[in-house]
Protein backbone atom coordinates (compact mmCIF):
# COMPACT_ATOMS: atom_id res chain seq x y z
CA UNK A 1 0.00 0.00 0.00
CA UNK A 2 1.24 3.47 -0.67
CA UNK A 3 1.99 5.36 1.86
CA UNK A 4 -0.91 8.84 2.06
CA UNK A 5 -0.62 12.30 2.06
CA UNK A 6 -2.52 13.72 4.48
CA UNK A 7 -3.67 17.58 4.21
CA UNK A 8 -5.67 18.17 7.26
CA UNK A 9 -7.00 16.27 10.18
CA UNK A 10 -8.76 18.89 12.47
CA UNK A 11 -11.93 18.43 15.46
CA UNK A 12 -13.60 21.31 15.80
CA UNK A 13 -17.44 22.42 17.22
CA UNK A 14 -20.01 23.05 14.43
CA UNK A 15 -23.54 24.12 14.99
CA UNK A 16 -25.79 22.09 13.05
CA UNK A 17 -29.74 23.46 12.15
CA UNK A 18 -31.93 20.36 10.79
CA UNK A 19 -34.80 21.86 9.18
CA UNK A 20 -38.13 19.84 7.37
CA UNK A 21 -40.38 21.83 5.50
CA UNK A 22 -43.42 21.13 2.50
CA UNK A 23 -43.14 23.09 -0.72
CA UNK A 24 -45.53 23.28 -3.44
CA UNK A 25 -43.34 20.56 -5.10
CA UNK A 26 -41.46 18.30 -2.87
CA UNK A 27 -40.63 17.75 0.93
CA UNK A 28 -36.97 18.47 2.03
CA UNK A 29 -34.99 17.76 4.76
CA UNK A 30 -31.95 19.22 5.03
CA UNK A 31 -29.21 20.36 7.50
CA UNK A 32 -27.24 23.11 7.76
CA UNK A 33 -23.58 22.99 9.45
CA UNK A 34 -21.54 25.82 10.32
CA UNK A 35 -17.89 25.59 10.77
CA UNK A 36 -15.10 28.01 10.61
CA UNK A 37 -13.63 25.07 7.93
CA UNK A 38 -15.10 26.56 5.47
CA UNK A 39 -14.62 29.87 5.28
CA UNK A 40 -17.91 31.62 6.46
CA UNK A 41 -20.33 29.69 3.95
CA UNK A 42 -22.64 26.98 4.88
CA UNK A 43 -22.71 22.73 4.36
CA UNK A 44 -26.07 21.98 3.23
CA UNK A 45 -26.73 18.32 3.69
CA UNK A 46 -30.03 16.83 1.79
CA UNK A 47 -31.05 14.26 3.73
CA UNK A 48 -33.04 12.19 0.59
CA UNK A 49 -30.80 12.43 -1.73
CA UNK A 50 -27.46 12.11 0.25
CA UNK A 51 -26.49 15.22 -1.83
CA UNK A 52 -24.40 17.93 -0.09
CA UNK A 53 -23.16 21.47 -1.17
CA UNK A 54 -21.28 24.58 0.43
CA UNK A 55 -22.73 27.66 -0.12
CA UNK A 56 -23.59 31.07 0.66
CA UNK A 57 -26.96 32.31 1.18
CA UNK A 58 -26.08 34.36 -2.36
CA UNK A 59 -24.70 30.83 -4.26
CA UNK A 60 -28.14 29.55 -3.27
CA UNK A 61 -29.73 32.31 -5.24
CA UNK A 62 -28.14 30.24 -8.54
CA UNK A 63 -31.13 27.78 -9.31
CA UNK A 64 -29.39 26.08 -11.71
CA UNK A 65 -26.31 25.18 -9.57
CA UNK A 66 -28.98 23.93 -6.76
CA UNK A 67 -30.57 22.02 -9.36
CA UNK A 68 -27.45 20.20 -10.15
CA UNK A 69 -26.08 19.71 -6.96
CA UNK A 70 -29.18 18.07 -5.02
CA UNK A 71 -30.19 16.67 -8.01
CA UNK A 72 -33.64 18.42 -8.26
CA UNK A 73 -36.24 19.24 -10.62
CA UNK A 74 -36.34 23.32 -11.53
CA UNK A 75 -39.34 23.65 -9.96
CA UNK A 76 -37.89 22.13 -6.64
CA UNK A 77 -34.54 23.85 -7.11
CA UNK A 78 -36.92 27.21 -7.14
CA UNK A 79 -38.37 26.29 -3.77
CA UNK A 80 -34.69 24.64 -2.26
CA UNK A 81 -32.68 28.32 -3.50
CA UNK A 82 -35.63 30.26 -2.06
CA UNK A 83 -35.86 28.42 1.46
CA UNK A 84 -31.75 28.77 1.46
CA UNK A 85 -31.20 31.74 0.00
CA UNK A 86 -33.57 33.10 3.34
CA UNK A 87 -32.07 31.18 5.79
CA UNK A 88 -27.98 30.57 5.04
Amino acid sequence: MSELDLMYDETEQTQTRFVGFIGQMSRFDVAITETVHFFGKKLVYCMQSGRSAILTAEEAEDTEYIASAFHVTPEEAEELSSFLSANL
